[in-house]
């Protein structure tokens, strides 16, 4: 996971990092509702996954550690079969809907726990929820590339309300 960061417990509020994710993955969202539906599984540069995997990698890991790292019950994050675009929207919206209602179950003193996520990534909950924002902003890159290869216009990255 890279090199660890120490939490001093000043830097933000768990409010404020809710906030920023949510805000990340709403830009996330918008994405995927710009991506062309025929390409979304279809289309990919050099290689790499199509974006309509790269999302549904974003959504096997986002609710699943909201909700492992409130509850301590790890369910093994799968990449769905979600095949469209609508589909990967509805998931989407209710993946959003379930950190929501998670993350108050999150005591402050949880984030700076040392736990095991998934059976395999052991870090302070703090540093396992910010690799999942993380490699979201990373795939959302992607995606950025993707939708101006395609000749669309992806949405501006700094607009996360």
């Amino acid at each position: 996971m890279g090199k660890k960061v120490e939490s001093d417990g000043r830097v933000l509020s768990t409010q404020a990092l809710l906030d920023h994710w949510q805000g990340h993955r709403r830009l996330s969202r918008r994405v995927l509702e710009a991506f062309p539906e025929d390409q979304l599984f279809e289309f990919s540069i050099g290689g790499m996954r199509t974006f309509g995997d790269l999302a549904k990698e974003m959504l096997a890991m986002a609710a699943p550690m909201a909700r492992g790292v409130a509850t301590g019950e790890w369910t093994e994050y799968a990449i769905g079969e979600e095949e469209s675009k609508e589909a990967l929207l509805r998931r989407w919206d209710e993946s959003t809907k379930e950190i929501d209602e998670r993350w108050p179950q999150i005591s402050v003193e949880r984030f700076d726990e040392t736990i095991t996520a998934f059976g395999q990534f052991t870090d302070a909950a703090y540093n396992l929820l910010l690799y999942v924002i993380d490699n979201e902003i990373h795939h959302r890159g992607q995606g950025y590339v993707y939708l101006r290869a395609l000749g669309v216009e992806p949405p501006a990255f700094w607009e996360r309300g």
